[in-house]
C-alpha cells in the first residue's frame, strides 16, 4: 500500500492514539469504536511498511518511524482545519490559541486570563483543555497545542526526557495550603502548627500510577484517616465546608474557596512547594500565542502580589 493513499481519518486516529496513550482513550475521544481505530492503526502502519507504535502494558509509545509520520501527520491536519476556518469565514490559525491546563490552574488563573484577554484582545480566540501533565506534554509534542500550564511539586522533574524539549517558564512557586472548615478549632488562628495536623480525617484526590497522596499534609508521621476521597477541587472544597476533614490545596486556590472553608498556611516542618510552569515548544512564538503567555504571566504575578504571611 503506498503511503500517500492514506486517509486523513486514519492521520487524525493516528494523532489521537498517540496522545491518549491507549486505543480505548482514543475511540472514546473521537466517538469511534476501539476495533474501528485499531484497523485504522493497522492501515497506516501497513501504508509506512513500519510499526508506528510501540504497544506496552502502560499504553502506546511512538517508535522513531512513529515520530516521523506524527510530525508530518500533525501539519497536514493542522492546514486542512486552517482551511476549513477559512472556508467558513471564521479566524484563521493566527488568531487562535490552543491552551492546556492542569485541573487547579482552570478554578482561578485560566479564567482571569482569558477575561483580561476579552479586554484587551477581543479579536484572540483562545480554545483548550484540562488533562494531566503527561497528557499535556503529548499534546504538546504532538502539536494540538500551542501552550500548557502545568503543576510541579518536588522533586522539580522536566516533564519527560522525549524530544524535542519543552521551552519551560516558571510563573510561580508557592508553598502548599491547608483548606480548613471554618468551624474547625484550627481555623481559629492565622495559622496551623504542623504537631496539630496528628490525629484529623483527610479528604485525598485520587491517584494513579506514581502519584502521590495528593491532598493529605506532605511527611505526616502516623498513617492519614481518609474521610473520603475525590478528584475534583470543588468537590474537595464543598466537602471541607461541610465539615468532613481538612484537604491541602495550591495557594492560587484560596481566593476560590467556598463559603465555610479557610485556606491557612502551615507552620513547623519542611514546606513543600508548588511551581506553576507554562510550556510549550522551543520555537519563536507566533504573536497571539506570546499575548496569552503575558496574559498567563500577569494574573499569576497578580495572585502572588498580596502573599501571605505566616
Amino acid at each position: 500500500m503506498d503511503f500517500t493513499e492514506v486517509s486523513l481519518t486514519a492521520l487524525r486516529v493516528f494523532r489521537a492514539v498517540a496522545e491518549q496513550r491507549t486505543f480505548t482513550a482514543a475511540a472514546g475521544s473521537l466517538g469511534y469504536t476501539q476495533s474501528a481505530v485499531s484497523r485504522q492503526i493497522a492501515a497506516i502502519e501497513r501504508a509506512a511498511g513500519a510499526e508506528l507504535l510501540e504497544r506496552r502494558r502502560d499504553g502506546v509509545r511512538l517508535t522513531a518511524a512513529g515520530r516521523i509520520v506524527m510530525r508530518r501527520a500533525t501539519v497536514v491536519l493542522d492546514e486542512i482545519e486552517a482551511t476549513a476556518r477559512e472556508l467558513s469565514g471564521l479566524p484563521d490559525q493566527a488568531a487562535t490559541v490552543r491552551l492546556g491546563w492542569f485541573p487547579s490552574a482552570g478554578a482561578v488563573l485560566v479564567p482571569r486570563a482569558l477575561a483580561a484577554l476579552r479586554r484587551t484582545h477581543p479579536g484572540l480566540e483562545v480554545v483548550g483543555r484540562e488533562g494531566g501533565t503527561p497528557a499535556l506534554v503529548r499534546a504538546l509534542r504532538a502539536g494540538s497545542l500551542d501552550l500548557a500550564l502545568l503543576g510541579s511539586a518536588p522533586p522539580f522533574r522536566a516533564p519527560d526526557a522525549e524530544s524535542p524539549p519543552l521551552a519551560l517558564r516558571t510563573l510561580s512557586e508557592r508553598p502548599l495550603r491547608l483548606a480548613v472548615p471554618a468551624a474547625h478549632p484550627l481555623a481559629r488562628g492565622d495559622f496551623v502548627d504542623v504537631a496539630d495536623l496528628r490525629g484529623q480525617r483527610w479528604i485525598a484526590g485520587s491517584t494513579t500510577g506514581e502519584d502521590r497522596l495528593m491532598g493529605v499534609w506532605p511527611g505526616l508521621d502516623e498513617r492519614p484517616e481518609i474521610a473520603h476521597t475525590a478528584r475534583d477541587w470543588l468537590a474537595k472544597l464543598q466537602l471541607v465546608a461541610a465539615g468532613c476533614g481538612l484537604t491541602t490545596v495550591p495557594a492560587v486556590l484560596a481566593s476560590a474557596a467556598p463559603p465555610g472553608v479557610r485556606v491557612l498556611p502551615v507552620r513547623g516542618g519542611p514546606q513543600e512547594q508548588r511551581r506553576l510552569v507554562l510550556a510549550r515548544l522551543p520555537l519563536p512564538p507566533s504573536e497571539p500565542v506570546a499575548r496569552v503567555a503575558a496574559a498567563l504571566r500577569a494574573v499569576a504575578l497578580d495572585a502572588d502580589a498580596p502573599a501571605e504571611s505566616p
